[in-house]
């Protein structure tokens, strides 16, 4: 199966009820400068010791990311962007307590030419970016699953897995 999206065409692999895709590379990574640091923790109103790290995920979106230092963070944010005009592709990741069924929780926070910010439920895009972001600095090991859409009554699981060294 194939799947066609901005970044072009992905392979899809199904295995029982789960669908794998290699993440595709990604435009632009590297950390976050301070400026925009800055902005983004206005954004989502939370404190600078809540952030552990920030990292440019855009594998086509554009997705911005940010570890945040606990799951609960990300699920308590309700980001406001209207002091902050433009596009916006923020992605929040925060590590569950070690006993909970998930390792990471996700939210996809963004804005196009017509909406205002609104929360995908599950985002490939993003989980992708932001798994090889976080394996490859070894803050996490695959194989794990994170959790997306709790905060929208959804159960989004996205299922990471490694071979070959690709997520």
């Amino acid at each position: 199966m194939i799947q066609e999206c901005s970044a072009g065409l992905v392979p899809i692999r199904i295995e029982g009820d789960v669908l794998y895709f290699s993440a595709p590379p990604r435009l632009r990574s590297g950390p976050v400068d301070s400026e925009m640091l800055e902005t983004l923790i206005e954004i989502l109103g939370i404190e600078h010791e809540q952030v552990l790290e920030a990292e440019w995920l855009d594998n086509w979106p554009g997705w911005v990311g940010l570890l945040l230092d606990h799951a609960d963070t990300v699920l308590k944010l309700h980001p406001d962007t209207s002091k902050h005009t433009g596009r916006w592709d923020i992605g929040v990741i925060g590590a569950h307590n070690p006993e909970s069924a998930t390792l990471l929780e996700l939210r996809a926070f963004f804005t196009d030419v017509v909406e205002p910010l609104r929360e995908d439920p599950v985002t490939g895009s993003l989980s992708a970016a932001a798994a090889e972001w976080l394996i490859g600095t070894g803050n996490f090991n695959a194989p794990y699953v994170a959790a997306q859409g709790t905060t929208m009554g959804r159960h989004g699981r996205i299922h990471v897995t490694e071979s070959h060294r690709k997520v």
